[in-house]
């Protein structure tokens, strides 16, 4: 991994080395490192592009880090990231996305998460996109997520587009069963002819309608 790589990790997961616990790293649209754990297994798809990431039931103070990190200007990079998180587990994701694009050609990362949360289960999800270059090519990111929480169960989410990206369309959508709750805090930062977008749609599927949802998204210019 060269010194570019390794800043974009820097930004985007407060990665200075290797991570401990589980891991998985997609470098340039190829698996650039991974590791599993007792309670953590990440397993290659084999019909499409992502990874599944299965949490056992019951598995506490443990993180699992999957970054994404593009360095080849006109790469086009789309995956399909399934997660499920076993009953009464309590874990922390650290995600995201960095780009950098010194070319002329427009460099793409579309993520497609899916979180499957089971029964009292409490996930912290976080995700952050930055984007650096010398103004020549795009950086763009589409980031979709699908959560399924069962009874009972919790995510927090936290993303933040810390800056460079000139497009992104974000789609979130949510079915929570009874008892569940969501958190969702977004951060946007955009800049001169930079366009960001966010749509949130959420099912509360409880039939006392004891779910839950908190959301707060803030869009700044620079």
């Amino acid at each position: 991994m060269d010194n570019i790589q390794k800043n974009l990790l820097e930004k985007i997961a407060d990665l200075h080395k290797t991570p401990e616990g589980a891991y998985n790293i997609r470098a340039n649209g190829a698996l650039g490192g991974r590791n599993t754990t007792a309670n953590i297994d990440i397993v290659t798809k084999t019909d499409k592009n992502g990874i599944d990431i299965i949490i056992k039931p019951g598995t506490k103070n443990e993180s699992v880090h999957i970054p994404v990190i593009i360095s080849q200007s006109g790469l086009s990079d789309l995956v399909y990231n399934d997660f499920y998180i076993g009953e009464g587990a309590d874990v922390t994701i650290i995600a995201g996305c960095g780009i950098h694009n010194c070319g002329d050609q427009k460099s793409e990362h579309d993520g497609i998460h899916t979180f499957h949360v089971g029964k009292n289960a409490r996930i912290k999800y976080v995700e952050r996109h930055y984007g650096e270059g010398d103004g020549n090519g795009e950086n763009v990111m589409n980031p979709t997520t699908v959560i399924e929480i069962a009874e009972n169960g919790y995510l927090e989410m936290e993303t933040a587009q810390i800056k460079g990206i000139d497009s992104t369309k974000r789609v979130t959508n949510a079915t929570l069963a009874e008892g569940a709750k969501l958190v969702i805090r977004e951060k946007l930062m955009t800049h001169g002819s930079q366009i960001a977008e966010t749509d949130f749609t959420v099912d509360l599927n409880g039939e006392n309608s004891g779910a839950n949802v908190i959301s707060r998204s803030v869009a700044k210019e620079s």
